[in-house]
């Protein structure tokens, strides 16, 4: 199994295009028509990321959020930090989907062995932060712990978070910082937008892959040349 997770980078799948041979620069407004009009999901208008790099932390707190500083804060009466604006467009999660978020290269490596064993994979999405985003079906947060542990992957180590009810992610084309967009690495089809995958069925690969990632940090210089 070890050999089908080997070193895999972002520019040797294709991206999927924001649409077919767009010429124009999609919109955060012309993006959010087509989630509400063509999927169904409910989008949020936050405002933009400033500076040279993405923002570390967010006011709400979480320490993992997927869209620092650009979310409704409750409380505050806008985004965190930064006015409405055509900057971004969000997903609140929760609704139609949760989100699985792991490190790019463990993403990368379980979205080609799922392929390979034919499990219909939803939308992912590709952060500048380097982080792939799988969405799944909705309630999987509140479950991760006991999905995992199931599984028997019960190690809190493992960089695998959920973004689930009262969390936000950054959808296209919105821009991180100066880091650059996030993209649609599988984009929704009408085959999977309305009905993401249950997170079971993903959920072992991604942790392995998760796994192996950690491990081979964890490695010594000499052991892994």
């Amino acid at each position: 199994m070890d050999n089908l997770f080997g070193e895999l980078r972002l520019g040797h799948l294709r991206l999927a295009p924001l649409g077919a041979r767009r010429r124009t620069k999609v919109t955060a407004s012309q993006a959010a028509a087509e989630y509400t009009g063509r999927w169904g999901w409910t989008v949020v208008t936050g405002g933009p990321a400033t500076g040279a790099t993405a923002p570390t932390h967010c006011p709400c707190g979480a320490t993992r959020c997927a869209a620092p500083g650009l979310h409704p804060v409750p409380g505050s009466g806008g985004p965190a930090g930064a006015a409405r604006t055509e900057g971004s467009v969000l997903f609140p999660t929760g609704r139609a989907f949760d989100v699985l978020d792991v490190p790019e290269q463990a993403g990368l490596q379980a979205l080609v062995r799922l392929e390979r064993m034919g499990t219909q994979v939803g939308p992912v999405l590709a952060t500048p932060t380097g982080r792939l985003q799988f969405l799944v079906a909705a309630g999987t947060a509140r479950r991760l712990p006991d999905l995992l542990y199931r599984m028997g992957w019960d190690d809190a180590a493992l960089d695998l978070a959920c973004h689930g009810e009262g969390s936000y992610v950054a959808a296209p084309p919105t821009v991180l910082g100066g880091l650059g967009p996030v993209r649609w690495l599988r984009r929704p089809t009408r085959d999977n937008a309305g009905c993401p995958p249950e997170a079971r069925l993903l959920l072992g690969t991604l942790a392995y892959a998760c796994h192996r990632s950690r491990e081979r940090t964890a490695e010594p210089a000499w052991m892994a040349s």
